[in-house]
């Protein structure tokens, strides 16, 4: 049987690859979206989201929103910059025949954990508001998260949105710090591992064939040119698709078990993960922290799962 699967996010360019690597992959069953504040403003990440889900067929997958805000203090500046000021690199999807979900992102997620019989995994890629106000709101049913795959953070490297932070939990510290200090089965994939994961030109062409996969390219076009000149690679970085492949295939990263705390302060080190490196944690707040990727081999996974989504419509069709 797939695993149930929620990815609570904020589509940004590469959140929307992380969702339709999720429709892309039978391992999983993407049994509901929930969107936050984050990359762009809160009514644009859901209307982001519901157009993904449409342009993949699967305008069935229910999308509630969330936190519009953080929890104590307002972010500072959003991501369009980034990802584009509609959040999809320029390009615009069709509009989905979905509505939003009437439920707050929290009341559905806790609703599909507490009736779920099997537990669920939940992949978050966007700032950790709403996995916080679950906490606080709604404890019983975070106790029955099978696992969560946060992307987020930095280990050993210097931050992407200020030289100590990583974006998603600058966005909001306080929900990060309350997330990542809590029990929950968490596996922290940042950027230790996401920036040497990288979809090079060659790469989007093999999944740019079919429709799906021409507006997935489309998407990922902006990302590309500001990938090469903030980070210097060669092609995209994908950091949310990494963590989503590591909550379909468990071990698509190499994880040691530490303990994690955020800085909430207000100074330059505001976001920053603080992850203690000088031994392994048997603490129950520990986190699981990516540490070591083969990114040949999460490339290849992303890639072939993409280009099988158009695949998978042509055999439909015939």
């Amino acid at each position: 049987m797939p695993t149930p699967l929620v990815i609570d996010t904020d589509p940004g360019i590469d959140d929307a690859l992380a969702i339709l690597l999720a429709l892309a992959s039978p391992e999983v069953e993407l049994a509901l979206v929930t969107t936050v504040h984050g990359n762009v403003e809160l009514p644009q990440t859901t209307d982001n989201a519901l157009r993904v889900l449409h342009l993949a067929g699967r305008s069935d997958v229910p999308v509630a929103a969330g936190a519009a805000e953080s929890l104590v203090h307002p972010q500072p500046e959003r991501a369009g910059h980034v990802h584009g000021t509609a959040g999809l690199g320029g390009v615009v999807l069709p509009a989905s025949p979905a509505s939003v979900d009437p439920r707050p992102a929290v009341v559905a997620m806790a609703e599909l954990l507490l009736t779920s019989p099997e537990p669920v995994t939940v992949a978050a890629v966007g700032p950790l508001t709403n996995l916080a106000l679950l906490l606080r709101v709604f404890p019983a049913a975070a106790a029955r998260i099978g696992r969560l795959v946060i992307m987020g953070g930095s280990a050993a490297r210097n931050g992407n949105v200020t030289a100590a932070a990583e974006f998603n939990v600058w966005a909001d510290a306080e929900a990060a710090q309350a997330v990542l200090t809590s029990t929950l089965p968490t596996v922290l994939v940042g950027l230790d591992v996401t920036l040497p994961t990288v979809l090079d030109e060659e790469d989007i062409a093999r999944f740019a064939a079919g429709p799906i996969g021409a507006q997935a390219a489309a998407i990922v076009q902006q990302y590309l040119a500001h990938a090469r000149a903030t980070y210097g690679t060669t092609g995209v970085v994908v950091h949310d698709a990494l963590a989503v492949a590591e909550a379909i295939a468990p071990g698509t990263v190499g994880t040691v078990r530490r303990d994690v705390v955020v800085d909430t302060g207000l100074g330059f080190g505001r976001g920053q993960t603080l992850v203690d490196r000088r031994a392994v944690s048997s603490a129950p707040t520990a986190v699981e922290v990516a540490e070591r990727v083969d990114s040949a081999a999460a490339v290849e996974f992303l890639v072939s799962r993409l280009a099988s989504l158009d695949c998978g419509r042509e055999e439909t069709r015939s």
